[in-house]
C-alpha cells in the first residue's frame, strides 16, 4: 500500500513487480493493476520498518559485550581497553 500522503495513489494498494536498490535504498516497481507501473521507495510503502525496528534491546547489547568480553580474554588482549 503506499502511504505518503502527497503520492497520487496515496492508500491505494500496488502489486510489487520486482525490487531494486538505488542509491543504496530499497525502491520497489510497482503496478496497481491498470497497466501503468510507479517506481516506489520503500519508505513510501507500507513495506518501510517501523521506527525502532532494527534496534537492540538493552538485554541484547549486554550479552553482545559479555560475548566480545570472552573472545577478547581468549585471544589474550585487555578487555575493553580498545586498540592500543
Amino acid at each position: 500500500m503506499v502511504t505518503h500522503p502527497f503520492h497520487p495513489w496515496s492508500g491505494r494498494r500496488v502489486r510489487v513487480c520486482r525490487s531494486v536498490r538505488r542509491g543504496g535504498r530499497l525502491v520497489f516497481v510497482c503496478t496497481a493493476g491498470d497497466g501503468m507501473t510507479v517506481t516506489l521507495p520503500q519508505a513510501w510503502t507500507d513495506r518501510a520498518p517501523t521506527r525502532g525496528e532494527n534496534r537492540l534491546a538493552a538485554d541484547g547489547l549486554g550479552a553482545l559485550s559479555a560475548l566480545v568480553s570472552a573472545l577478547m580474554s581468549r585471544c589474550g588482549e585487555p578487555d575493553g581497553g580498545g586498540p592500543s
